[in-house]
């Protein structure tokens, strides 16, 4: 029989779990920093090896997991195949105090291409926190797009865009009435693709809503003052909800699955690329059932039937030790 147990009593379990959750945070924070410091000089050799290795990181993003092959449409796989030539994730606040662990830079390097003039582009992600939320947030990063190459038809330079007028718009000035929002949320809005061009993915800014290194700050700090509270066994008000904020900050969001990128990016692809590189020339082992073993010609980029272009095929395949080609999903 279940034992009664007053609204008090559960008062008081609910605020010991609110403070053993903020140590297992503390305790998750300091893996991520020395997770990154155990592997930081392996990172610097593979770099070393890779580099000798031709399309290593095309080969690692066509072996990437449901979540982000998704994302790769045929352009995209067209440009990977042909100019992605390095990869690198960094933790740039690792040990900054008022940064956080979690916050990751993420920056693709490419060579001479016909489709933009950045050899570098590069992504950061700061950890931030408001009343009701914690997450990622980024800026746009401007692509520098040669003429009628833009796979985004505009997307991320109209996020570009709303982001300098954020910053020069007054505070009191509703975001929505700003024109630059009102031209992406209609090029959104008018937008016929059923999947965004990964390179979108460049103009994320949050699955929530902008939130500033200041507002970050002020929450981290009450949040800090409201477990001191917990730990003294002091009573402690929920903070309440902002109901004056109606927008929907989704409405202008180009990329909405960013921030979930960034971390299987981080988290997975990239810690793992040597097992995902393998994976691309294992043969034995493999689920025929999903192999398309026939041969498409070597200048063959995409099929009559508009199947996603093989990346293997353009990086080079027939050459000795390849796998089979993978069967490619639909555009």
């Amino acid at each position: 029989m279940a034992e009664n147990v007053n609204e008090e009593e559960v008062q008081a379990r609910f605020e010991e779990l609110s403070v053993l959750e903020a140590e297992f945070e503390d305790v998750e924070l300091e893996l991520i920093r020395k997770s990154n410091a155990l592997n930081a000089p392996l990172w610097k050799k593979r770099a070393e090896v890779i580099a000798k290795i031709p399309h290593f990181w095309t080969l690692v993003f066509e072996q990437a997991p449901p979540e982000l092959d998704s994302f790769i449409l045929p352009s995209d796989a067209q440009i990977f195949a042909e100019c992605f030539e390095s990869l690198e994730v960094t933790r740039f606040e690792i040990d900054d105090p008022k940064g956080s662990p979690r916050s990751i830079s993420i920056k693709f390097g490419f060579g001479d291409n016909e489709y933009f003039e950045d050899k570098v582009l590069e992504k950061k992600f700061w950890f931030r926190k408001s009343r009701d939320w914690e997450g990622l947030v980024s800026e746009p990063v401007k692509i520098n797009w040669k003429k009628e190459q833009d796979t985004t038809f505009g997307l991320t330079d109209a996020a570009i865009e709303l982001a300098e007028a954020r910053k020069k718009a007054d505070s009191k000035a509703k975001e929505t009435e700003l024109p630059e929002y009102k031209k992406l949320a209609s090029l959104i809005e008018e937008s016929t693709e059923a999947s965004p061009s990964f390179f979108a993915w460049f103009a994320f800014v949050s699955d929530y809503r902008w939130v500033s290194a200041e507002e970050s700050e002020q929450a981290e700090k009450e949040d800090a003052e409201r477990l001191e509270k917990l730990k003294r066994g002091e009573k402690v008000e929920e903070p309440e909800d902002d109901d004056d904020d109606t927008i929907d900050y989704q409405e202008t969001e180009v990329f909405p699955q960013g921030g979930e990128i960034a971390t299987l990016i981080a988290e997975d692809l990239w810690p793992s690329a040597i097992k995902y590189y393998k994976q691309s020339h294992e043969q034995d082992g493999e689920d025929f059932s999903d192999i398309d073993v026939e041969d498409m010609d070597e200048d063959e980029d995409e099929d009559e039937s508009g199947d996603e272009i093989d990346i293997r095929g353009l990086v080079g395949k027939g050459r000795a030790g390849s796998p089979p080609t993978k069967k490619q999903r639909k555009a």
